[in-house]
């Protein structure tokens, strides 16, 4: 029961920002910003309740089924990704390269946040 209700708890957050997004008519996915109330809300609860953290391990345990219909994309797909392979390999590198700069420059920032507070 606890999975049940932890994957309805983050559809109603991901419910949440889809409604927002609508709403304020804003460029960015519903998910995402549902993923950052879902943020916001555990880090006022101070924790992960039970059922969420159930639900969370139960779709990390099937994480690879969700990765089906992303290949069966490719697939479909194959012939326009075969025309545009050079920019499709430039939009990754780049994108990797910024997340990853990202990445580096929030965890020095939250390194000397936690450093501070501890």
């Amino acid at each position: 029961m606890q999975f049940l209700n932890g994957i309805t708890l983050l559809l109603i957050f991901q419910l949440a920002g889809e409604i927002t997004g609508v709403w304020f008519q804003l460029p960015i996915p519903g998910p995402v910003i549902g993923m950052g109330y879902l943020l916001l809300a555990l880090l006022l609860y101070r924790g992960v309740p039970a059922a969420l953290d159930a639900a969370a391990n139960g779709l990390l345990m099937h994480l690879s089924l969700l990765f089906v219909p992303a290949g069966v994309g490719l697939i479909v797909y194959f012939d326009y990704i075969a025309r545009e392979w050079l920019p499709i390999t430039i939009a990754v590198f780049v994108s990797t390269i910024v997340t990853l700069g990202f990445s580096a420059l929030l965890m020095q920032i939250l390194q000397r946040y936690f450093k501070r507070s501890s």
